[in-house]
């Protein structure tokens, strides 16, 4: 059997997956403190017909051999977490990182997971959350009495009165990683910790390298359309390429299948 069969059918297994990101990145082009994705691969072993530097007959060693590959395979889908773009917006709960870090919240009352996304809500109980109703770290209950909510660039939270006056206030802290890529998605826009990633360093905004914060600002998706479509548009033609390939050495085996008529 051609081994240019298999090793064309591992190229469109591996353009399938590399599209799958892709696609994944275009839906989420407008979900904020979204992370872009890239698939990404590496050559199978060889065949070795010829080792390069054995001698020849004459005593002459060979300059280069003879090496036939088997293929492709995806070795990693790697994130890049690379600053979106901002968005204003006025609400004083939406808050934007600016540079390093993520917030810290508590999903299903025992989980701490971690979000760039920092378009925060109130609860029934005044409590600041996420969307999905998962309290930020350290919890923050807003006053029924508040007036306003005033945010610092280095995470100060405070509810004001009508007069100004500090109700309840907290600090809000920023943790960081020495490798954000490894750590685990998990939807919804969270992040867990993973030996990858290594464990979360809790930090103050604007100090020792940490992002600050930006109130009533978003940080949208560092998805760039345009090269989401040249990927797209690459990935395709590379996968018909390996589709003619595997076409071509059909063709092949039905002419040798011939050769006796």
């Amino acid at each position: 059997m051609m081994r240019s069969l298999w090793t064309a059918a591992s190229g469109m297994i591996a353009q399938q997956l590399n599209i799958d990101v892709t696609a994944n990145n275009l839906a989420n082009v407008n979900t904020i403190g979204f992370k872009k994705s890239r698939a990404e691969f590496e050559d199978l072993m060889y065949q070795n017909l010829k080792i390069a530097g054995v001698q020849n007959l004459s005593g002459d060693r060979i300059p280069t051999g003879m090496q036939i590959g088997m293929g492709v395979r995806p070795v990693t889908v790697h994130k890049i977490f690379s600053q979106g773009d901002y968005q204003s917006t006025g609400n004083p709960l939406d808050l934007a990182i600016e540079g390093d870090g993520f917030f810290q919240v508590l999903v299903n009352g025992n989980q701490i997971a971690y979000t760039r996304a920092g378009a925060f809500k109130l609860d029934q109980d005044g409590r600041v959350v996420t969307a999905n109703g998962y309290p930020l770290q350290p919890e923050f209950t807003v006053p029924p009495e508040t007036q306003n909510i005033v945010v610092t660039e280095n995470g100060h939270m405070a509810a004001l009165d009508k007069e100004g006056n500090e109700l309840a206030a907290i600090d809000i802290p920023l943790y960081t990683f020495i490798n954000p890529p490894g750590l685990k998605s998990i939807g919804r826009n969270l992040f867990l910790e993973t030996k990858a990633s290594g464990a979360a360093t809790q930090g103050v905004p604007g100090e020792n390298n940490v992002g600050t914060i930006a109130q009533g600002f978003l940080e949208m998706s560092n998805v760039e359309l345009v090269e989401e479509m040249v990927n797209m548009i690459v990935g395709q033609r590379a996968y018909e390429v390996n589709s003619k390939a595997i076409t071509t050495s059909d063709q092949m085996l039905q002419i040798a299948n011939q050769l006796k008529r």
